[in-house]
């Protein structure tokens, strides 16, 4: 959740520091610090609020001189945001301190023997303690910090990506990961730490990402050492280049990430797709399922697991997998799977969605399925992460770094990329017609044409009507068959940036319950394109009208009944039905979108949220 950046090198690590943190803000945003050894002494400040504030406060104060140094954005679990409990933490003696991603479980008993052997705690963070308990080992054990660091975390519960500062030896960071990303920038003379690459994306393109239960001593002018930390053993260290660019990571012009990954959608639908879909060779090649095919094609069930708005992606691929290649599918929680002693067999397979490849219940569901022997298979975004090396396959989906806390760019990418695997199943199972088999192979190569039109004609009907309903204090959303998924998609969007309560639904569910909500003053948001299950949408529709309901309607262009009984109608292009949610979700990533900029809400940094769940 939170972001942590740390710099030791021949540059000034203050505005390195900075704008990494800016671009880590995404995880996080409560609060922001940095410590910086000036060459006498290390210095931090830090506050409340976004990193913008920690730039003032760090300028008044002179906090921004020295090669050596790191910083972090908070995102709360232990401890209200506040100056005190915004990270970096010192120990009691003031010469060692930490930054800190993830949760110390057993931080309360391991507190309770500090404090008994007289340690002051000035934060309720976890974090505290845990430097605590290095200085104590390292004073116990009379030992070197990177030492102290292994001892102290073999004492731990929990998740973390930490580094560490000892001012006694300011030549060196000791960082550490397990549940929490961490990666090692790997540049001349100088080396970068961060939760992601994009902190030193500009400065090299070589990059170290540190696995579970690793730990590395990070010196100036010499080599990383990597170890075990359970048994000290060495790792041999694994470089790798970068995918990324810088500007990727910019906003280009748009006034939020989200408008700009919003509009990018076209372009990485392709991207996802190139290489993949050889429309004139009649085929899909995907590395991940050919080398696995047999595992898939054997298949009894397929379970997906994911949170948030890659589940939802994951039920879209229910609806298309079970139609395509005739396997059953059931879509789980993460979270919740990973709890309930699920019943997994060895000829399950097991897909993984997420975006950021970091998701902590993912990973979480990920090793219980492979425990239980299950064929595991990731689908995610970052090229590194960590669900893509637990995963024993996979695809990506290329739609670049996605910087926006609220999903846009990656829910349309990871269903393109399961739509493919949908095809390429009832190829291989004989369960889809040739000729229907080549019919979706050109639609869906036409799919990113057909999303540029959609947003170039649906992107001022949405903002008019953002401007009539962005005061209403509920929402209802409601969509049938492909489409009931995005329906919930749609609704997350708008609770998660404009903080209006809204609620997805099968619309053939509304007579169950949600209708009685429903009067003159709800915006009911209704997916109504004209394949499928149209007439029965109609028909909910005018259950709407006539309990005064103000309907806005999302219809395939040219459609007129559904335009007579709605308040408001967004047009999208025509496609096949299975393809549609790639189309529908546009207006209503739009919509939420400009409710939230009319309401004054942060688009792109949510309250309470933050862009990877990497704690639970």
């Amino acid at each position: 959740m939170c972001g942590i950046v740390g710099y030791i090198g021949h540059r000034d690590a203050y505005p390195i520091i900075i704008k990494g943190l800016k671009r880590l803000e995404y995880r996080g945003y409560d609060s922001a610090g940095l410590v910086l050894y000036d060459g006498a002494d290390l210095k931090m400040s830090k506050t409340k609020g976004k990193v913008s504030d920690l730039e003032l406060k760090a300028e008044k104060e002179g906090t921004t001189i020295g090669k050596v140094g790191m910083g972090h954005t908070r995102w709360a679990t232990h401890g209200v945001p506040n100056d005190v409990n915004s990270h970096p933490h010192f120990s009691n003696s003031g010469k060692l301190v930490i930054i800190h991603n993830g949760i110390i479980e057993n931080y309360e008993p391991l507190k309770i023997e500090l404090i008994k052997r007289g340690y002051v705690f000035k934060s309720d963070t976890d974090t505290e303690v845990l430097i605590n308990l290095i200085e104590e080992v390292k004073k116990k054990e009379n030992c070197k910090l990177g030492k102290a660091v292994q001892i102290a975390l073999n004492q731990v519960v929990g998740a973390y990506a930490i580094a560490v500062i000892d001012v006694e030896k300011p030549d060196e960071i000791v960082v550490a990961r397990l549940g929490s990303p961490l990666a090692l920038g790997i540049g001349e003379n100088e080396y970068f730490i961060a939760s992601d690459a994009s902190p030193f994306i500009e400065y090299t393109s070589n990059a170290i990402y540190l696995e579970d239960e690793e730990m590395a001593i990070v010196r100036l002018n010499k080599p990383i050492k990597i170890r075990k930390i359970k048994d000290d053993s060495l790792v041999d260290p694994y470089i790798q280049e970068l995918q990324m660019n810088l500007e990727q990571i910019e906003k280009g012009g748009y006034d939020h990430f989200m408008l700009k990954e919003i509009y990018e959608q076209p372009s990485v639908i392709k991207d996802t797709y190139r290489g993949r879909l050889l429309v004139d060779q009649g085929i899909i090649r995907m590395a991940g399922v050919e080398d696995n095919l047999e595992k898939f094609t054997n298949a009894k069930r397929i379970v997906i697991i994911a949170c948030g708005t890659s589940w939802h992606a994951g039920l879209v691929a229910e609806y298309i997998i079970e139609e395509f290649a005739r396997i059953p599918v059931e879509v789980e929680y993460a979270s919740e799977f990973r709890y309930r002693n699920p019943i997994i067999n060895k000829d399950d397979v097991v897909i993984a969605i997420s975006q950021s490849g970091e998701t902590a219940d993912t990973l979480a569901a990920i090793k219980l399925a492979k425990e239980k022997g299950a064929f595991v298979f990731g689908v995610c975004n970052v090229v590194g992460s960590s669900i893509s090396r637990e995963t024993q396959a996979g695809a990506y989906t290329h739609a670049g770094p996605e910087i926006g806390v609220a999903s846009t760019k990656a829910f349309t990418t990871q269903i393109t990329v399961l739509t493919m695997l949908a095809l390429r199943l009832a190829k291989a199972k004989g369960t889809m017609p040739n000729s229907e088999y080549q019919r979706y192979l050109l639609e869906l190569e036409l799919i990113p044409k057909k999303v540029e039109e959609a947003l170039q004609t649906t992107n001022e009907a949405a903002k008019a009507i953002a401007a009539i309903y962005k005061d209403s204090p509920n929402c209802l959303y409601l969509g049938r068959g492909y489409n009931f998924p995005v329906a919930l998609e749609g609704a997350l969007k708008l609770k998660e940036i404009s903080y209006i309560h809204a609620e997805g639904y099968p619309a053939a569910e509304m007579k169950h319950g949600p209708i009685a909500l429903i009067d003159e003053s709800m915006p009911v948001i209704v997916i109504a394109p004209n394949k499928g299950h149209y007439d029965k949408v109609v028909s909910n529709i005018q259950e709407i009208k006539s309990r005064s309901g103000k309907i806005i309607a999302i219809v395939t262009k040219g459609d007129t009944q559904v335009k007579a009984l709605a308040d408001h109608v967004i047009e999208i292009p025509e496609t096949t039905e299975a393809l549609t949610p790639l189309l529908t979700t546009i207006p209503l990533q739009l919509l939420s979108y400009h409710i939230a900029v009319m309401r004054g809400c942060n688009v792109d940094q949510p309250r309470n949220l933050a862009k990877s769940v990497t704690v639970e």
